[in-house]
């Protein structure tokens, strides 16, 4: 009898998974097909095709893909291969985080099946729950003064290190990220800064009262322990993240996913601090093959002596500094602004930066498991933004610097607390 097991059957999004198959027919060749229908109605697929081994087992562990999304000897494959079936450039993203999991089916067919159809019978089927929440965490919307976003607390009584997690360039408030690390022990704000609910649609300066206001909310949260927060952004959320660690006080880690080191777009101000900001070139965009935008031009050259006063003067951050960069990123030349970050904060003396680089990564370098997103629609954009990144080399860089940020955090703001699941 045909058996498909995956295992864990219900974990956290970024937890790894067993899949294995046993009681096939020796050398068998089957295909693998895992399916998912998101909040939006937007079902995503990936499918690989393998080969049972002498005892009639399939074992994702040990045993490569032939074909199809992808090849080779990759345990999470299908869920990082995941496309969406028939919306083009359509980003996986949890937007109910706290009530209900992502359900994966996993079908084992017999044959070998590039498509399938809904009268296609599977020898086995399995479906499996990701969570982006622990058991415990509570979720706390906040709408204090003029701070808005989501609060993430987890169970126990803490007091637990306290972050404040940022998105980028498309505004409103995402929660993905900050349930995840709240539900390992961390008392996480998602915080949105504009183009949500009363606060600007469009951002046309960044204020950093605005930030260190939240960070002054967060501090005097009973459960978080202080002395110091973190903070996590990504895209434009780095850029603010970075300016935050280099003017206030309450900030003591930063992690920068794929950001500028200059301000872009939009100046900061804060009290008697003015930064100009870099206009934007848009007559630089390029239209892609795909019908896509790429913007990797549109962003002014750092390098130019007449943008100097643009940069974030890195050296004053207080504490130190994680750039996580894809190598690939076609949304910015992330890794150059991360490199002339860097050397300024050494040219100043301060060797509190560190660089982790990824090659085949590209702009949107999310959490683990979650599928690699090259290109997709953007919030205000006439077409999809292109990302970059290339599916194998993206996913493994989401697993790898993932584990590095919370160790980062831990390191910096003291130990987390626990999940349960």
């Amino acid at each position: 009898m045909v058996h498909l097991s995956v295992t864990p059957v219900s974990s956290l999004a970024d937890a790894p998974v067993w899949i294995y198959a046993s009681g096939l027919v020796p050398s068998q060749t089957v295909t693998l097909h895992a399916s998912l229908t998101d909040e939006r109605g937007v079902q995503f697929e990936s499918r690989a095709f393998y080969q049972a081994n002498d005892a009639g087992e399939v074992d994702l562990k040990k045993m490569p893909a032939l074909g199809g999304d992808y090849t080779g000897v990759w345990p999470m494959g299908l869920f990082a291969s995941l496309k969406a079936n028939n919306k083009k450039f359509h980003r996986l993203m949890k937007r109910d985080v706290m009530g209900s999991p992502f359900h994966i089916q996993i079908s084992l067919f017999g044959p070998f099946k590039i498509l399938t159809s809904p009268t296609d019978v599977p020898l086995a089927t399995c479906t499996v729950e990701r969570w982006y929440v622990a058991p415990g965490v509570e979720r706390f919307q906040i709408k204090t003064g003029r701070v808005r976003g989501a609060l993430f607390v987890p169970p126990g009584p803490g007091p637990f290190p306290g972050v404040i997690d940022l998105f980028g360039g498309s505004g409103g408030l995402f929660e993905f990220r900050a349930s995840l690390l709240a539900s390992k022990g961390f008392v996480v704000l998602a915080l949105a800064y504009f183009a949500y609910d009363d606060l600007p649609q469009s951002l046309t300066e960044v204020n950093l009262e605005y930030f260190q206001e939240a960070s002054i909310l967060l501090l005097n949260h009973t459960k978080v322990r202080g002395p110091g927060l973190g903070v996590i952004g990504l895209s434009k959320g780095a850029e603010i993240a970075l300016a935050m660690a280099t003017f206030l006080p309450q900030i003591v880690a930063a992690v920068c996913i794929n950001g500028a080191t200059y301000m872009n777009g939009a100046p900061l101000c804060f009290r008697d601090v003015h930064i100009p900001a870099i206009p934007y070139s848009s007559e630089r965009i390029v239209i892609t093959e795909m019908e896509g935008m790429a913007t990797l031009h549109v962003w002014g050259d750092p390098h130019d002596k007449g943008h100097q006063a643009s940069a974030i003067p890195v050296e004053k951050a207080l504490g130190p500094v994680l750039f996580v960069v894809g190598e690939d990123d076609e949304s910015l030349k992330s890794k150059l602004y991360a490199e002339i970050a860097i050397a300024r904060a050494k040219k100043n003396g301060k060797n509190n930066c560190t660089l982790l680089s990824y090659p085949g990564a590209g702009h949107l370098i999310e959490l683990p498991g979650s599928p690699h997103c090259y290109i997709s629609p953007m919030q205000k954009s006439p077409l999809p933004i292109q990302w970059g990144g290339k599916t194998e080399p993206h996913a493994k860089a989401q697993e790898h610097s993932w584990k590095e940020i919370q160790k980062f955090l831990e390191l910096h703001l003291g130990p987390p607390g626990s999940s349960n699941l």
